[in-house]
């Protein structure tokens, strides 16, 4: 393929992981935003305010009947963590709604295999019962009570003990529903647009031979197999942080690995490592500090490594460590398939939500949206130039069809 061809290639593929994940994308920032407007902060802690079994276990099962959205888990562990939750709760609620979601299971089954669901759920679980071991042991509550004050702050001023029984029947509680939504996208939008370009360029111009100089595939023979395994687990939440996607998009990407012979330890490590990409610990740096962000971060890590590793050495056991011969393309073609309808349904959604936001903020008259938007950062500019990029690729793959 010529450059021109490849970057029409890239950019129809970028789009492709958008049109997949969109209306994923609706759904969590639509539950995020239900969980500010309707959850009284006072009825909550007493649920999730511990670093406890029951917390932890109500962030799971939250989680799961979440999004499977990275950049929407994120938010809706912010309002958690606003309404009074732990953060070891705020951290499950983050793997469950991630890895334990029927969506992305879904996903992984088309691409991957029934295998890879198994050990994702598996993985899921033992994900967050790693992290929340590993919280309990080094948490500095130091940082974690500036944190707090950090999102609180950030937070708009309401009633902690409101009857939400009252607003979710009133037409005002459904307009702050709508003003929660837009909020955080306005938050996030710069990260999602720059991730999932990244992505797909990424997907499309890596030669198969880089993968295997990463992962080690050469030196099998040369190097003892435990060694290579380790590798494998330990280097794959690093790929997956350089291709700057979450969730949805990196499924695609695990299905371009397994196809190059990355073993089962990487593959799953890289799945796992959704919440690890930049934008992901750039939003939560933005919601904590850095320093929570970088800690989160850290942890997430060394809970992925050591459940990859179980997974390989687990499913090895029993005989079932599963190949796929699936490939990246499937994710990114655009059909009448479920994906369609789903992004149809949610788009209006989407509006509707805009529409309640601009009743919410007409009639609260209230500038502050207007204050937000003051000024282009060097973010805003990063991000138009991708949009650019995408929107030109476009061109360049449209005309070559013609």
């Amino acid at each position: 393929m010529s450059a021109w061809e490849l970057y029409g290639e890239a950019a129809k593929t970028a789009v492709g992981f958008f049109w997949k994940a969109g209306w994923a994308f609706v759904l969590g920032y639509w539950v995020s935003a239900m969980i500010q407007a309707f959850v009284p902060k006072g009825r909550l802690t007493p649920h999730m305010g511990k670093a406890d079994l029951k917390s932890v276990s109500l962030a799971t099962v939250f989680g799961a009947a979440s999004s499977s959205c990275s950049f929407a888990a994120l938010a809706a562990a912010r309002a958690l963590v606003i309404k009074g939750a732990h953060f070891v709760a705020a951290v499950a609620f983050m793997f469950a709604s991630t890895n334990l979601v029927i969506e992305l299971g879904i996903l992984i089954v088309i691409f991957l295999g029934w295998q890879f669901l198994a050990a994702e759920l598996v993985g899921g679980l033992l994900l967050i019962g790693i992290s929340s071991v590993l919280i309990k042991l080094t948490y500095p509550k130091r940082w974690f009570r500036e944190a707090r004050e950090i999102v609180e702050e950030q937070a708009d001023d309401e009633d902690s003990d409101f009857n939400w029984r009252q607003r979710i029947r009133s037409r005002a509680g459904w307009d702050l529903v709508g003003h929660r939504f837009v909020s955080d996208w306005k938050m996030v939008w710069e990260e999602i647009l720059i991730g999932f370009t990244i992505a797909g360029f990424v997907a499309v111009l890596v030669p198969p031979s880089l993968w295997e100089k990463i992962f080690l595939m050469g030196a099998r023979g040369d190097i003892p197999e435990w060694l290579i395994v380790l590798e494998n687990a330990a280097v794959a939440p690093f790929v997956a942080a350089a291709t700057f996607i979450g969730s949805m998009g990196n499924i695609p990407l695990a299905t371009v690995l397994n196809t190059n012979g990355v073993l089962f330890a990487g593959i799953m490590g890289f799945i796992y490592s959704d919440l690890m990409v930049p934008p992901l610990v750039m939003i939560n740096a933005k919601y904590y500090g850095w320093r929570i962000a970088l800690y989160i971060a850290a942890v997430m890590y060394v809970s992925i490594v050591i459940t990859a590793l179980a997974m390989h050495y687990l499913f090895g056991a029993l005989g079932i460590t599963p190949e796929s011969s699936r490939r990246v393309e499937d994710v990114a073609q655009f059909a009448l398939d479920y994906t369609f309808y789903m992004n149809v349904v949610f788009a209006c959604l989407a509006a509707g939500l805009v529409w309640l936001h601009k009743r919410h903020h007409r009639e609260a008259h209230s500038d502050m949206d207007h204050e937000m938007d003051n000024g282009i950062g060097p973010k805003r500019i990063i991000a138009l130039l991708f949009l650019a990029v995408l929107l030109v690729g476009l061109v360049v793959y449209l005309l070559q069809g013609v």
